[in-house]
């Protein structure tokens, strides 16, 4: 039986090595993350292609962020693709303005707290609020939830902490910048294993590059799958 806590990034280059990665994938995963980077080489029909005819969970990361009105507007339009999870910025006039968007589907909204690939430096680079990284993500993620978000994105290193919120109740924890033992870390910064983000309160983790790199990606996939503590 697949199981749906993994879900695998599809940050490939267009839609049809998109395509050929599912199916070398095949039954393996049944979860995938479609990205900002493929929107314009197919990502759209490809999230269609993958839930239609493949019976697929599909992630659409598209971060988005605007005033109030503009993010409804795209959240409605995306909710028609049946899609199971978009991200938009936790902030909370975003969260409750994609809540809207998303009304009467079965569309489930994440905030984003702080991306997995910042450090404390790249946040002083972008003159965002001194303090330390943690607290500011736990602060980001209560705010969100507080706005209506049924889950937040936020690197494995804060999901124990994020899962102490009362405000998490209830509510998803989706970790990118998980790496199996060994692997190499890419763009990431704050990572964990795969057993540790999800032992640590993550519902879904995000794996990519360890997949789609892997001589088999199906048994990687397998592997990673096998290392998640047990239900």
């Amino acid at each position: 039986m697949t199981d749906d806590r993994l879900i695998v990034a599809l940050d490939v280059p267009n839609a049809h090595a998109a395509l050929e990665m599912t199916q070398q994938i095949g039954d393996a995963v049944n979860f995938y993350k479609i990205g900002l980077g493929m929107l314009t080489t197919g990502g759209l029909a490809l999230a269609n292609e993958l839930i239609q005819e493949h019976g697929k969970r599909v992630f659409l990361d598209m971060k988005l962020f605007d005033i109030g009105a503009t993010v409804e507007s795209a959240v409605r339009g995306l909710a028609q693709f049946d899609l199971d999870f978009l991200t938009v910025h936790g902030d909370p006039h975003v969260v409750n303005a994609a809540k809207q968007g998303a009304a009467g589907s079965n569309l489930k909204i994440f905030g984003v707290t702080i991306l997995t690939s910042l450090d404390r430096a790249d946040l002083d680079n972008c003159l965002l609020q001194p303090g330390d990284i943690k607290d500011l993500v736990i602060t980001r993620a209560a705010k969100a939830f507080e706005a209506g978000a049924d889950g937040v994105i936020a690197s494995p290193q804060e999901a124990a902490l994020i899962r102490a919120l009362p405000e998490a109740e209830g509510r998803l924890i989706v970790t990118p910048g998980v790496r199996p033992a060994g692997a190499a870390l890419g763009d990431q910064k704050r990572v964990a294993t795969p057993y540790n983000a999800v032992n640590d309160g993550a519902d879904h983790i995000v794996v990519g590059r360890p997949i789609w790199t892997a001589t088999s990606p199906a048994q990687a996939a397998i592997d990673i799958v096998a290392s998640l503590p047990k239900t």
